[in-house]
């Protein structure tokens, strides 16, 4: 069995699981906030708190932007080519009419909302150590919640965060790294 085909089969064993099983209202909650917190609520923190902080907040903000630009780029070129359904679309057991979801493309891999999550979460550990694990930890929330969701299977999840980690080190590096 070739490495795909067996991401694939990991893919359905976990959908089958989550289909089975019952989340609890507290972590269904959590799972809704975080999913709504990636939908654009920080590019919109972001902007808001630009004009409020230092020269340095505002380069890192800035260098956040550009990584969350580049990985959307990214993101609709590799979505474009690859065309992988949603787990929701394909699976009738998931309900998410409970999140009134909208989305902004059909496709599945990989997961734009943990793409951006982790180049922004990357740009703001690197350039504040002390806040990298609470920073970390929301961007790995929004990741989960559209695997719990039934938005995405969790190979697309991986693959996104995986991406917006390098593409987040990759602009800290070039942007900030002398500061």
């Amino acid at each position: 069995m070739s490495v795909l085909a067996q991401v694939l089969a990991s893919d359905d064993r976990l959908l089958d699981r989550l289909l089975g099983w019952r989340t609890p209202r507290w972590l269904r909650l959590w799972m809704v906030a975080a999913t709504r917190l990636g939908d654009g609520w920080l590019f919109a923190a972001g902007a808001l708190a630009y004009p409020l902080v230092d020269d340095h907040g505002r380069r890192v903000i800035g260098a956040a932007f550009v990584a969350a630009a580049i990985a959307s780029a990214l993101l609709v070129c590799v979505k474009r080519r690859v065309r992988r359904p949603r787990p929701c679309e394909r699976t009738p057991g998931f309900d998410v009419a409970s999140i009134a979801w909208f989305p902004s493309d059909r496709f599945s891999f990989p997961s734009g909302h943990a793409l951006n999550a982790f180049a922004l979460a990357t740009v703001f550990a690197l350039s504040f150590p002390v806040a990298a694990a609470p920073v970390l930890a929301i961007a790995a929330s929004v990741a989960a919640s559209r695997v719990v969701l039934g938005l995405h299977w969790l190979s697309d999840v991986v693959a996104g965060a995986l991406g917006g980690l390098l593409i987040g080190s990759l602009v800290w590096a070039v942007l900030l790294r002398s500061l």
